[in-house]
């Protein structure tokens, strides 16, 4: 029963995760035919529909998602051991995919790993950057990389980064022509630049905290992106007041292209930590990755 199911349900786990074919084929690297043909093969065998489609989605059953809550995780929990035994042997191996923002990409993770992939050929590591707050499990990554508070419950976390503070930047031009904010209030008479935020769909409001106080700022101005680089060089060219982490600003505070305001009301965040789920084996590849991202 299970041999001849096997592959049957690690695609219908992928498809229910992934929610749609055209995801978990992708994942899977398979045909959408031929994924499809191997779900309803399972549906026959077992006699039950586990998954409902529709014209655009798909979403498991009352009896697929019994499935997917009991049986999945035994098999994520198999390819796990599997790989355990795989990084047994002289030289670890493993694909791992880390879902983060792309500041803490170019900042900790790419710094830290380069050393680690060229000592370990046979470690790849597919790095997601995306500001929605994933749920990795669902997703199928191996682990995630986000702030502290923003690290779900019931997951091992372990710190990678500094604290850090935000910082309201713009060009001495800007200043020149507009003048200082001195509150966080005055930013909405200000040219600022936005930042639009995945998760729920709206744009960034500027968080400021001083002597317990905390405000949000909605700003508005001519520019908005969905990440944070180009706020920075936008900021750096004229073109309005950004709202970027310290250590993506420094350099071009070092060189006078940038002046901070507002630094009195933009105490440091907890930093960034690596999180994973509890169930995770930890295989002497993964391990290996860990202990490189942990490195002060």
């Amino acid at each position: 029963m299970l041999r001849e199911n096997m592959t049957g349900l690690v695609a219908f786990a992928t498809v229910a995760r992934a929610g749609t074919f055209t995801k978990a084929a992708a994942q899977l690297g398979v045909s959408q035919s031929a994924l499809s043909h191997t779900v309803r093969d399972l549906e026959e065998r077992l006699g039950v529909r586990v998954l409902a489609r529709t014209t655009r989605k798909v979403a498991p059953t009352v009896e697929g998602q019994r499935l997917l809550e009991r049986v999945v995780p035994m098999l994520d929990e198999l390819e796990d051991e599997l790989w355990s035994v795989i990084d047994t042997r002289e030289k670890p191996m493993g694909h791992f995919r880390i879902t983060t923002t792309d500041y803490a990409a170019d900042t900790l993770i790419w710094p830290k790993l380069r050393p680690v992939l060229k000592q370990y050929p046979d470690i790849s590591v597919e790095v997601i950057t995306d500001y929605q707050l994933t749920d990795i499990v669902e997703s199928q990554f191996d682990a995630g990389i986000r702030l502290g508070e923003q690290v779900s419950e019931g997951m091992i976390a372990v710190r990678i980064g500094p604290d850090f503070a935000m910082r309201a930047v713009g060009a001495p031009s800007y200043f020149q022509e507009r003048g200082k904010p001195q509150t966080p209030q005055e930013l909405t008479k200000h040219n600022c630049i936005n930042l639009r935020l995945p998760t729920h769909g709206g744009l960034y409001a500027w968080e400021f905290e001083k002597d317990g106080r905390e405000i949000k700022v909605k700003v508005q101005g001519q520019l908005t992106f969905n990440t944070i680089d180009p706020v920075l060089r936008a900021a750096v060219d004229g073109y309005g007041i950004g709202y970027v982490p310290d250590g993506l600003a420094a350099d071009s505070i070092a060189r006078g292209e940038l002046e901070a305001v507002l630094e009195e009301w933009s105490p440091p965040f907890t930093g960034y930590f690596l999180y994973y789920p509890h169930r995770r084996q930890s295989s002497p590849a993964f391990s290996i990755l860990i202990k490189a991202l942990c490195v002060d």
